[in-house]
């Protein structure tokens, strides 16, 4: 008999995980998915904030739990992050009492119950997806407005305060190695596992040959990927004649105006997930920069299954292994002259194999199972 059919699991998600298309949700939609196929049962409880009740979800889960985030200004006076205080809900402790079945809590900003007296002998699991206070460092960076800046540098600093929760985690799983070595100055080693990102490819289907453009994409409203978008735009691509796209979720009228200045250069505005296939498979580079290094960005291990040539920067493969699936370009000319050489190199079949042997360690089914196995030893230990 499956092991895993006696497993009920709950999941709680910072975000409805539906549609899958962009990074958390990608991993906690591909997770219920698989885990669902293993036959763990999945109660998923999710804050919703615009992207409504999604009956697509219950095909995977024994219940869905919705709970409204109390996003506005009075969630900011806490000492507590913003990000967690907007995710704190009564009912959501009163479901979680409903059983003894262990808790997953798919990124910090859904740990406002982790320490939880009520909660002390349940098993409780921590998904990493950034090192947060990081994250927000950076995005505070990026941030032209000053509003904005403030905002994001005290929830940084609320944020770094507010991690020693996670030493009531039983076990932390995060997405990539460089993560692993910070949270384990702070966690026991055997307690933080490297568990790499979820995602919805299950094998590699890169095309061979030639395409016909270059291909940037990201969520836009994002300041750290408009900054590297914007960076693209004004330094490799403003006097370039090759095609380029940008692609992606929420982009602002400045981006919209500064790319209408250059005849080589479309903007692609919320596309579905079938137009995204289809731009990725005709891409001839797929050009990805970023000016911080946490987490893990799963639009390389996307790009990886199904797209050609991988032009990156350093701080994008930060902890993933996989530098040597891409070339690395650290500075403008570099990046220039390396995509020069892409835009009339063919993928081949090599290219491919060679894909499909290192991304063995990304392979869903293998992270389903290591994940099972986590579940079964803390459930029966």
């Amino acid at each position: 008999m499956n092991n895993s059919s006696k497993i009920r699991l709950h999941v709680i998600s910072f975000d409805v995980p539906y549609p899958a298309n962009y990074g958390g949700v990608i991993d906690v939609y591909h997770k219920i998915r698989l885990l669902h196929q293993h036959g763990v049962q999945v109660i998923l409880h999710c804050f919703e904030y615009g992207r409504g009740q999604q009956p697509h979800l219950e095909q995977f889960c024994e219940k869905v739990f919705y709970y409204p985030r109390r996003i506005g200004a009075t969630s900011n006076f806490s000492l507590l992050p913003y990000i967690v205080t907007s995710r704190r809900h009564d009912e959501l402790l009163k479901n979680l009492l409903t059983d003894n079945a262990p808790i997953l809590f798919e990124g910090l900003h859904t740990c406002g119950l982790l320490g939880n007296k009520l909660l002390k002998n349940r098993v409780k699991i921590y998904r990493e997806s950034n090192i947060e206070h990081q994250y927000y460092q950076h995005l505070a960076k990026a941030e032209k407005k000053l509003i904005k800046k403030v905002f994001f540098l005290i929830e940084a600093a609320k944020l770094r305060f507010f991690q020693r929760v996670l030493t009531h985690a039983d076990l932390t799983l995060v997405v990539a190695e460089d993560d692993q070595q910070y949270l384990r100055k702070y966690l026991p080693d055997e307690k933080v596992i490297f568990l790499p990102s979820f995602h919805g490819n299950d094998s590699v289907s890169c095309p061979t040959g030639i395409g016909n453009y270059a291909l940037f994409q990201g969520k836009l409203s994002v300041p750290e990927n408009k900054q590297a978008a914007e960076y693209l735009i004004k330094e490799v691509f403003s006097e370039s004649t090759i095609p380029f796209i940008v692609a992606g979720m929420d982009p602002d009228d400045s981006l919209n105006k500064l790319i209408a200045r250059h005849q080589n250069i479309t903007l692609l505005a919320n596309p579905d997930q079938k137009t995204m296939e289809t731009i990725t498979a005709g891409a001839q580079v797929n050009i990805m920069v970023t000016f911080q290094p946490t987490g893990l960005k799963l639009k390389l291990i996307n790009t990886l299954y199904t797209g050609r040539h991988c032009l990156v920067n350093s701080k994008m493969l930060a902890g993933t292994g996989l530098d040597s699936l891409c070339t690395i370009a650290n500075t403008t000319t570099l990046l220039k002259s390396e995509l020069e050489k892409l835009m009339k190199t063919p993928f081949t079949v090599e290219d491919r194999k060679k894909r499909e042997i290192i991304l063995h360690r990304f392979n869903n089914e293998e992270k389903a199972h290591e994940l099972i196995g986590y579940l079964t030893n803390t459930t029966t230990g």
